[in-house]
């Protein structure tokens, strides 16, 4: 991921973020902390227009953001997603949580990229974005239990793995 594939701007209540090339789990890690760091908004607005592809991590970080907007009566913009992407995200049954628009971003935001080399070599952060990614695509939808379960399992093995690993050194 190059720093310029991931933008995010905030003003006001208003998170933007531009994602471009493939949004896989590398993409996810910074736009969790977000999603974690981000009590309070009116609005989550994710334009995909550059983004060619998204892996079931990203889609489940999307889902985290949908799922944590209802409870705190925000919305979910995803401006200029493409029908392979709007059918990826409908098929895991996630959809519902985004409102789907098109065109420029209303706020004009000044972007910065993400901080996302600070994350990406953290194999254990990695490996808790993956696990509680697919966790919430099973939360959002259950029949991604059949899909994901095993994902889930290996992504928790690893996450213990590492944690054991830190404690020894």
């Amino acid at each position: 991921m190059k720093e310029s594939d991931l933008l995010i701007s905030h003003h006001d209540g208003v998170f933007s973020v531009k994602v471009a090339g493939r949004a896989n789990f590398e993409y996810a890690v910074p736009l969790r902390e977000l999603a974690k760091s981000s009590n309070e908004f009116r609005c989550f607005r994710i334009d995909l227009g550059d983004c060619v592809a998204m892996d079931s991590t990203f889609m489940g970080v999307l889902s985290m953001i949908g799922l944590k907007s209802r409870r705190c009566n925000a919305t979910v913009e995803l401006l200029n997603a493409n029908d392979t992407l709007k059918k990826l995200l409908r098929d895991l049954g996630v959809s519902k949580l985004f409102t789907f628009t098109e065109g420029s971003d209303p706020d004009a935001p000044q972007w910065s990229a993400s901080d996302g080399n600070a994350t990406r070599n953290d194999m254990l952060t990695t490996a808790e974005t993956v696990t509680e990614a697919h966790q919430t695509l099973v939360e959002a939808d259950s029949s991604n239990a059949a899909r994901f379960d095993q994902v889930i399992e290996f992504a928790r093995q690893d996450v213990e793995r590492l944690k054991n690993r830190e404690k020894e050194d």
